[in-house]
């Protein structure tokens, strides 16, 4: 039995039973629980070929991800993309995948964050609890979690999408998908969804600790942390999406929590897919000039939109926007993980969770 396994059983099972003053043939009902269902983006089941073509063929299809007309767009996705596209991606993979487990570092991570959530809401909540994890491309899919709570007796459920800030394309798809598995269900519990927690309090002292320790074991000094946030396409925010202000105002009560100034912090953008232009700077191309034209030899990378360290972490940014910063005349360069399950970070989860579980157990 794993970490997660045991952290997931329920603390006392109690039976389902018929209601007192139903005919003996009723079907029996389970006492009724409150579901906390996490969710983050996604991961392939494995780095082979057809591993990788599955969930990117999901992940890339999704209008919420890649809204170009499906005329358009899935004859070059289908015939172009992912004939290719799976043989580099499972590269990447394959360079930071947990052997042990042969699973991805962001579902190790995931498991570990919510057995981490459950101890705590067990501890606070017993039984009326039950706390699962599923991700929005993949497995464990929204729909099998949303169906084992709802077997499980769950006539409420709230759900966490694991992002920080909203975008479009990561908390609405990841709602999106929640209603969705909602729609098949015959007794439909009722839903609450956590709204993002980029300027909460406990977030933001979870990230200044990470770096403030971080910092200690460095034996020389950065001259500069970047926050790498994933980006977006630029017409996102002309559209309305409200991503790119809110990662410049986590930024900004990192810099003032850490009481440093603007020429020690810069917010940056990475992971920039297609021919548009994207959020500004670019993480990839910011580092390049600070050394080549700021001649900063010394700088640290953190990644505040994610909760928990995966490809676009341990590879993108730890092995290609490291190369590109040393390349261009940079000597140190420092990786700071994400927040994963450090025990602040899994306090500041599980407040925001108390916050929202109010008027349900309270």
């Amino acid at each position: 039995m794993t970490m997660f396994d045991a952290h997931s059983s329920a603390a006392t099972e109690r039976p389902a039973t018929c209601p007192v003053h139903a005919n003996k043939d009723h079907p029996a009902i389970k006492p009724a629980r409150v579901g906390i269902l996490v969710a983050n983006l996604g991961t392939p089941d494995a780095t082979d070929y057809w591993s990788m073509r599955r969930y990117l063929n999901e992940f890339l299809s999704d209008k919420r991800v890649v809204d170009y007309s499906a005329w358009l767009w899935q004859p070059l996705l289908q015939l172009i993309i992912l004939t290719k596209r799976p043989f580099s991606s499972g590269a990447a993979y394959k360079s930071i995948w947990n052997e042990e487990a042969n699973e991805s570092p962001l579902l190790t991570i995931t498991k570990a964050q919510t057995a981490a959530i459950k101890k705590q809401m067990v501890e606070r909540y017993g039984d009326d609890v039950r706390v699962d994890f599923c991700m929005r491309y993949g497995n464990p899919s929204t729909k099998s979690k949303v169906r084992e709570m709802v077997d499980a007796g769950c006539t409420k459920i709230l759900f966490f999408p694991l992002y920080p800030h909203y975008a479009g394309a990561t908390s609405a798809t990841a709602n999106d998908q929640f209603f969705r598995a909602l729609m098949d269900e015959k007794w439909q519990p009722i839903a609450r969804v956590v709204e993002p927690y980029f300027e909460e309090t406990a977030y933001i002292e979870a990230l200044a600790q990470s770096i403030e320790k971080a910092y200690a074991e460095i034996e020389i000094r950065p001259e500069m942390l970047i926050c790498s946030y994933h980006g977006v396409p630029e017409r996102y925010l002309r559209e309305g999406d409200p991503y790119h202000c809110q990662c410049q105002k986590t930024t900004r009560l990192l810099k003032e929590r850490l009481g440093w100034d603007n020429t020690q912090i810069k917010t940056t953008f990475q992971s920039r897919f297609g021919p548009e232009e994207w959020l500004k700077p670019y993480t990839v191309k910011e580092v390049a000039r600070l050394a080549e034209e700021d001649g900063i030899r010394h700088i640290a990378v953190c990644a505040p939109a994610f909760s928990a360290d995966c490809i676009e972490t341990l590879e993108e940014i730890n092995e290609e926007i490291k190369e590109s910063f040393e390349e261009a005349g940079g000597e140190h360069f420092t990786y700071i993980p994400c927040l994963n399950d450090d025990a602040a970070h899994i306090d500041a989860l599980c407040g925001i969770i108390d916050k929202n579980l109010k008027g349900w157990l309270d």
